[in-house]
């Protein structure tokens, strides 16, 4: 008879794959985006804005990373570090923002004529490759509203991501809940192989019994 497998309890959360994230995907874009934004269009010496800029893009990556793997084992520390790339995007953004009113440049808004093909644009389009081409091509106008528009849809994709990841404490709990479920499930497990040992054990002892009963029976018959 094939032995059953024992059960295995697990305590630790399942590692999430960032890289197939398609908010982190973004912020892969809107890093590199950002690096060959202030090298065309902003000086190289003597402004803070470049180092603030490719730091919040930077920031917003690996806070990411960080978080994701963080959470196998915190939920706390995913969810502050998940809010803290929020924060970092949402500064970019704001960067990004500054330009365009500085230099007297046309925000693409609802109304205007560009506002949907670039919207469609960085909707479907995540993986850095597929902006590559256009980053010494693009004006300034043209890269500046591309990267407010990706970082207003990682801020509603992580938005939903967060939300989805509070609903899975809710039901799963933190690690200390995990780890007693965990110790209580090999504890019930334990105590379940007991009483089968101790049901066999009884049975075999039964069974042994019945048969020196037959045993002296025999014994009996021959000794006549």
């Amino acid at each position: 008879m094939q032995q059953e497998k024992a059960p295995q309890y697990h305590y630790l959360r399942k590692q999430t794959r960032w890289e197939n994230l398609w908010f982190y995907q973004k912020t892969v874009v809107l890093y590199q985006m950002t690096v060959v934004f202030c090298r065309r269009f902003l000086k190289a010496y003597g402004d803070r804005t470049v180092d603030q800029m490719v730091q919040a893009a930077r920031s917003g990556k690996q806070n990411i990373v960080e978080g994701s793997a963080d959470g196998v084992t915190s939920t706390t520390m995913e969810s502050n570090l998940l809010n803290a790339a929020r924060g970092s995007v949402k500064e970019l953004k704001e960067d990004y923002l500054d330009y365009i009113g500085s230099h007297k440049l046309t925000l693409w808004d609802e109304g205007h004529a560009r506002y949907g093909a670039m919207q469609d644009f960085c909707r479907r389009h995540n993986c850095i490759e597929d902006y590559e081409p256009f980053f010494e091509r693009w004006t300034d106008v043209e890269m500046a509203n591309a990267a407010v528009t990706l970082c207003c849809m990682v801020d509603t994709m992580m938005q939903s991501y967060m939300k989805k990841k509070e609903q899975e404490f809710v039901t799963e709990g933190g690690i200390k809940e995990r780890m007693t479920a965990a110790r209580l499930g090999y504890r019930t497990n334990q105590r379940k192989e007991m009483e089968a040992l101790i049901n066999e054990n009884a049975a075999l002892r039964e069974r042994i019994e019945q048969l020196q009963h037959e045993n002296a029976l025999l014994r009996k018959v021959i000794d006549k």
